[in-house]
């Protein structure tokens, strides 16, 4: 089972470059290097963000590399994710070495309003549909094949 830490700095980094909304009430126009989508949804970003935690937090462990990986993985995939959205003016992915914004090929997914009051309701409806089918449905079958593999691994361990 994995540490209940590193469970929690992946679910807090997966939704971290979303604090960059907060620039809305600041005066920070969207198309700021530092607006939303900017800078904080980069890949780049997501590799210094991740480091720094891995440094910091987990220190001692001995499957930093493995630590890291996962980290990066939770914080890249936000960016990854929104850059499969329907709306928006796209991602910065690779902010600060291009400040283009793009978006995936394939967007399947509904884009989700600012504030918690536009989401409820029939349109909250539909964006939940969309991020069901492409995310967390897939997600959660990768997840149990994971686990099934890794079972099965253990498995085959101890019989031998």
């Amino acid at each position: 089972m994995p540490n209940r830490r590193l469970l929690l700095w992946g679910v807090a980094l997966s939704v971290a470059p979303d604090l960059d909304a907060i620039g809305f009430w600041l005066g920070v126009p969207y198309d700021s290097p530092l607006g939303h989508r900017g800078l904080t949804h980069s890949l780049f970003v997501a590799l210094v963000v991740s480091a720094i935690v891995t440094v910091a937090a987990f220190r001692t462990s001995p499957s930093r590399a493995g630590i890291f990986a996962f980290l990066f993985l939770c914080v890249a995939s936000h960016g990854l994710f929104d850059a499969m959205t329907d709306g928006g003016r796209g991602i910065a992915l690779l902010a600060p070495f291009d400040w283009n914004r793009y978006f995936l090929p394939w967007r399947p997914i509904r884009v989700s309003p600012i504030g918690i009051g536009r989401f409820l309701g029939p349109r909250g409806l539909a964006i939940l549909e969309s991020e069901l089918l492409a995310l967390w449905i897939p997600c959660a079958a990768v997840g149990a094949l994971g686990l099934l593999v890794r079972g099965s691994g253990r498995r085959s361990r101890g019989s031998a």
